[in-house]
């Protein structure tokens, strides 16, 4: 079943017309016609949907078509409102002519009814009530789950009350409870709670009130879905169960903030009280374990759990630990590993079960502890550039102070090479003028070191120092 919007009905004729005609298929045919003909449409109209449950007879092809025309001329009247109920109710009763296809029909025709509403349309929520109604008595849950998204802007659009938000909250918990839809059960229950009034006592303490808020605290408890409390206690209607139901109220602190010794404490001092309420003690002491599991996780500072202390916390044997370690991951409580070769549980995440003023200052310190980390870090991580830096300096100027060496080192050779040839052709010249004898001597040996041999002595020098380089 879905409502969409729009589902317009196209009736050809003047009301009379179409009203006679409807008054002919639920048989008030002649008591009609002479109320039609004096144009009192309000009276006829009135007989007509009076009679309507007529229709649940007709052939199973002619009832939509059927609905749809008496649809038509009540929301076409002056004052649906006084129709409705009426006509909505006839839907809810059996339909003997479609004993298979019934719901179908019946849930069309609400469906029909609705969407040709304007959407702020106040009405709506009367015929949304009977169609909650229509799904409750034929246990199909499904057809209202896909609605729920829509249901707060609904609320919204018809300015509806806070006492008709509330009734309607419960009908939706009420439906899917039977549905097997536990969640959403208990989040429509919070709903309805958050209708009442935070500023009136009188109201909060109303009987309605607290059997509401007792319903919702019973179906946190035995929920295998529900682990944190904080935000239903901090409800005031929940509060005020301190004062109409002490012990639901104690028990509510301990499954908040408390462990597994206050649980078999509580046992002891209200002895038989479990039992009394029909609550599952075995579904509460596993939940109070993993409870006690996570409130161990958020206050190990090092992030690391021995067995020991898990299977001490939880009271069972260490042989157990690692299968409620898994349990509680499951959860999705605390995130982690087992090591089993360590004998700890280490710690990657923990859900805090509140979050109060010891919270905080465990969450500071460890913000401290993080931060002297994060320092640490940033002081390594620049002693590190700092040293890279170093050494690229002192890399740098080692590759300068070779250039430059060989740089020096190609220049001197050029100035042997030329000193050497200055000499050279000096002391040839001395050589040709002064004779054969002492100049020949100097002549020969200045050509030897000043011709070409000095060039082709400093080529290799220069040579070696690139390759050394």
């Amino acid at each position: 079943m879905s409502i969409e919007r729009p589902k317009l009905l196209f009736v050809d004729g003047t009301f009379a017309e179409l009203a006679q005609a409807m008054a002919d298929i639920v048989q008030v045919g002649e008591q009609v016609k002479p109320l039609l003909e004096k144009e009192q449409n309000d009276e006829a109209l009135q007989i007509i949907v009076k009679a309507s449950s007529h229709l649940n007879t007709v052939p199973e092809k002619e009832f939509n078509p059927a609905y749809n025309l008496l649809i038509h001329l009540v929301l076409e009247s002056k004052d649906p409102k006084k129709y409705l109920p009426t006509m909505c109710g006839n839907l809810l009763k059996p339909i003997p002519s479609s004993p298979v296809n019934h719901m179908n029909l019946a849930s069309n025709a609400l469906t029909t009814i609705f969407n040709n509403l304007e959407p702020t349309n106040p009405l709506r929520y009367n015929v949304f009530m009977q169609i909650c109604r229509f799904l409750k008595h034929n246990n199909y849950y499904e057809g209202l789950r896909p609605m729920l998204k829509n249901l707060p802007k609904w609320l919204k659009d018809w300015d509806t009350d806070e006492e008709d938000a509330r009734k309607l909250y419960v009908e939706v918990a009420e439906i899917a409870s039977e549905g097997g839809d536990g969640e959403e059960s208990y989040h429509s229950l919070i709903q309805a709670l958050n209708t009442f009034d935070r500023e009136d006592q009188e109201e909060i303490t109303s009987q309605e009130a607290q059997q509401l808020s007792l319903r919702a605290l019973r179906m946190a408890l035995l929920s295998e879905k529900t682990f944190l409390f904080q935000d239903l206690r901090a409800l005031p209607t929940v509060q005020a169960l301190s004062d109409s139901h002490p012990v639901y109220a104690q028990l509510l602190d301990i499954f908040t903030e408390q462990d597994l010794e206050d649980y078999s404490d509580f046992k002891e001092e209200h002895e038989g009280f479990i039992e009394k309420e029909k609550l599952d003690d075995a579904k509460l002491e596993r939940k109070m374990r993993l409870l006690t599991f996570a409130s161990l996780a958020a206050s190990t500072p090092n992030r690391e759990i021995p067995y020991a202390n898990i299977a001490r916390a939880l009271q069972i044997p260490v042989e157990q630990v690692e299968m409620w370690s898994i349990d509680v991951i499951r959860a999705k409580l605390v995130e982690g590993r087992l090591s089993q070769k360590d004998k700890v549980f280490k710690v990657h995440r923990t859900t805090y079960r509140v979050f109060g003023e010891k919270q905080w200052r465990e969450l500071g310190t460890r913000v401290d502890q993080y931060k002297t980390v994060v320092d640490n870090l940033l002081t390594v991580i620049r002693r590190q550039q700092a040293e890279a830096q170093a050494a690229a300096e002192r890399e740098q100027a080692e590759m300068e102070r070779k250039l430059a060496n060989a740089g020096l080192d190609g220049e001197g050779g050029s100035g042997n090479t030329r000193g050497g040839g200055e000499r050279s052709g000096r002391g040839g010249g001395r050589g040709g003028r002064g004779g054969s004898g002492f100049g020949s001597g100097r002549g020969g040996f200045g050509g030897r070191s000043g011709g070409q041999e000095p060039r082709e002595s400093a080529a290799p020098r220069a040579e070696r120092d690139d390759n050394a380089d």
